[in-house]
């Protein structure tokens, strides 16, 4: 069995983390202190020191014919990715490893007023952040056909799952804008996207792009609607678009700029997917279950 290596083991690499050890997998992981790293230990995972914003550290790593999972952020700031730069310059010409898995986001399709969107749509970045994960994306898949390792892209919108709900905005009764004026988003529920980084290296194809996603998108109205009503919290306060240009955070107002709804065919036809949660419905009812509801 390859041995695992994660970098960015936080929520949903600490959940692969384990995916892999059931598969009785070594599993290795990058921490950058010793909170981190005391935490990985607890669940079986062995840490090598290291921060990605120092190229120095990096160059300790020996992936050799490791299985790697990136799922760090870029750095706040810029349009470029200055850790993923600093990861394929340490790893140099030696000590390669026999493939890498990008987890990265569908925000990098930026607006496409609710159309359908594929892995062949256009780009179109409308933040710096956006522009800072295909910055990423096109770092490391250049760095992997010169390489020759085999360099996976999933493309993941919103994450959900047991501690992953906006419960806490509901319960502080913040506002959404009203349906009219909310646009579509799109979305995976924790262990979905676990297992969909697994069949990625299953069954993924070296070079590509896969959205992983539950190919069921709704409004962000709706999205917040559903999750209160599944935890018997009031549903939020409404806003118009032109109210809540003056009340919303820069963050929220970003996210509302955009509308999209993805398709997940390709995840399903090449990596073989088999949801276990593939609506929302079905996401918060597990949720709740785990929560004793």
């Amino acid at each position: 069995m390859r041995s695992v290596f994660i970098i960015g083991c936080g929520y949903v690499g600490s959940r692969l983390a384990t995916k892999w050890l059931l598969r009785r997998a070594p599993v290795a992981a990058l921490a950058r202190n010793r909170e981190s790293a005391e935490k990985l230990v607890k669940i079986g995972v062995s840490t090598v020191s290291g921060d990605l914003s120092d190229i120095w550290s990096l160059r300790r790593l020996d992936l050799t014919d490791r299985l790697v999972y990136y799922l760090a952020p870029p750095p706040g700031g810029g349009s470029n990715d200055p850790w993923m730069r600093n990861f394929v310059a340490a790893l140099g010409a030696t000590r390669l490893p026999a493939r890498c898995i990008l987890v990265s986001t569908t925000g990098v399709y930026g607006d496409h007023r609710g159309a359908w969107v594929d892995e062949e749509s256009e780009l179109r970045p409308g933040t710096d952040r956006a522009r800072r994960r295909i910055d990423a994306e096109r770092v490391l898949r250049t760095w992997g056909r010169v390489r020759r390792v085999p360099v996976i892209v999933l493309r993941v919108p919103g994450i959900y799952g047991p501690d992953r709900l906006p419960l806490a905005r509901l319960q502080a009764g913040e506002p959404v804008v009203r349906e009219q004026d909310s646009p579509y988003t799109n979305r995976i529920h924790v262990d979905d996207l676990v297992q969909a980084c697994v069949a990625a290296e299953d069954r993924g194809v070296a070079d590509n792009v896969y959205n992983i996603c539950d190919g069921n998108p709704g409004t962000m109205n709706e999205y917040f609607n559903a999750v209160a009503d599944g935890f018997d919290l009031p549903r939020p306060p409404v806003l118009t678009m032109e109210q809540a240009r003056t009340r919303l955070t820069p963050a929220m107002l970003a996210y509302l700029s955009e509308s999209r709804r993805l398709r997940n065919d390709k995840m399903l036809r090449e990596l073989r997917v088999h949801l276990r949660y593939p609506d929302l419905a079905a996401g918060i009812a597990q949720i709740q279950k785990k929560a004793g509801r």
